[in-house]
């Protein structure tokens, strides 16, 4: 099989690719896919995304974490937001969490409806993530979580990177994906100073999680891949 990438910038062109074969690679750097990967990495025993906060709360009386975030805040009256500092062992060990924010868990339940397997990239687990995907005879679409439905930085160019370490692998490659590559390469020297140009760094900063910001842009601290199985997240 001749295996394509194609990079998707925004949920909102979602509905554009045929993705009923492929592996769908959820991204959101800054920093739900992060969190979710050092969860799992963790040892926490599942993680259910859902789409909004009224869902969190019906797992309330399951004995579950409750984690919600909303425009970069935790929500109050919830055990914790999206902070990778959140997802410890001591505090997600054998757990269940049940996750919303805003814009990762979207895409994640766009990608279910359709898409042959869903899993999870960061840069936490690049490699682990690209030595899988190398692996599988499957076409592969890079979503990008972006933000609110728009193209965002960090996104991209955590899918430039993996297109940067898959192309030997693959035959095919989209528009989108040769761009990502572009604007990783021009990124990549120092991620984390390229990326005070994007306008969540700022929102971030007003937020004063600069330590998550610098977290989430570690390569290859985590081992695990986190995969939706029906409407949980494990370890793959």
């Amino acid at each position: 099989m001749s295996k394509k990438i194609e990079v998707c910038l925004t949920p909102a062109l979602i509905d554009l690719y045929d993705i009923e074969e492929s592996i769908v690679v959820v991204i959101d750097i800054l920093r739900a896919t992060s969190s979710i990967t050092y969860g799992i990495d963790n040892g926490a025993e599942a993680i259910i995304p859902v789409a909004n906060v009224e869902d969190c709360l019906t797992y309330a009386d399951k004995g579950f974490l409750l984690a919600a975030e909303r425009n970069g805040e935790v929500v109050t009256g919830f055990d914790f937001g999206n902070s990778p500092f959140s997802y410890t062992k001591e505090k997600v060990g054998g757990k269940t969490i049940v996750l919303t924010t805003t814009n990762g868990t979207k895409a994640l339940h766009l990608a279910q409806k359709r898409a042959f397997q869903v899993v999870i990239g960061s840069f936490l687990n690049l490699d682990s993530l690209c030595d899988y995907l190398k692996a599988q005879n499957k076409n592969v679409l890079l979503l990008c979580a972006g933000w609110k439905d728009q193209f965002n930085l960090e996104d991209t160019l955590f899918a430039g990177a993996v297109v940067e370490k898959l192309r030997k692998s693959f035959a095919h490659f989209d528009d989108s994906s040769v761009a990502a590559e572009d604007l990783y390469a021009l990124a990549k020297s120092d991620l984390r100073k390229y990326l005070h140009k994007s306008s969540h760094s700022h929102r971030l900063a007003e937020l004063n999680i600069e330590e998550d910001v610098v977290f989430c842009l570690q390569l290859n601290t985590c081992k695990s891949i986190p995969v939706l199985d029906g409407e949980r997240l494990v370890r793959l």
